[in-house]
């Protein structure tokens, strides 16, 4: 077995919100994996604004409003709906709103996640925040 990386081998991909993906993959077609999927999609928005990864403004502008179109397509409960919404919105402003909104998100749809998933996003919501 080769110990030393090769000398054109690609440095593997990471994704971010493995928790996130897993839960959405496990949960029943319904609302808990709609809710799961719309967290899912806010943290991956909200990660454009993170340090070192950040996108330009027009490109996030541009995510989130197709986000939003396929937001209003999902049956979320009525508590989640506004702040998943608000949470899109806030990947287009600055990392401390998108930060409380994150946090917003976790407190409306924390009873539908589970513990890793709410962790990830908490800990993005750190990141974004500056700590």
């Amino acid at each position: 077995m080769l110990t030393d990386p090769l000398p054109y081998a690609l440095d593997p991909l990471r994704f971010g919100f493995p928790a996130l993906a897993s839960l959405a993959g496990r949960l029943p077609l319904g609302g808990g994996r709609e809710v799961a999927l719309a967290a899912l999609l806010s943290a991956r928005l909200a990660h454009g604004l993170a340090p070192g990864n950040a996108l330009p403004a027009s490109d996030r502008a541009a995510r989130a409003s197709g986000a939003k179109v396929w937001l209003a397509s999902l049956a979320l409960p009525a508590t989640t709906r506004v702040p998943f919404a608000r949470c899109l919105e806030a990947s287009t402003g600055t990392p401390l709103q998108a930060a409380g909104a994150l946090r917003t998100v976790v407190a409306a749809a924390g009873a539908h996640l589970d513990g890793p998933s709410v962790q990830e996003l908490e800990r993005l919501a750190r990141l974004l925040a500056g700590g």
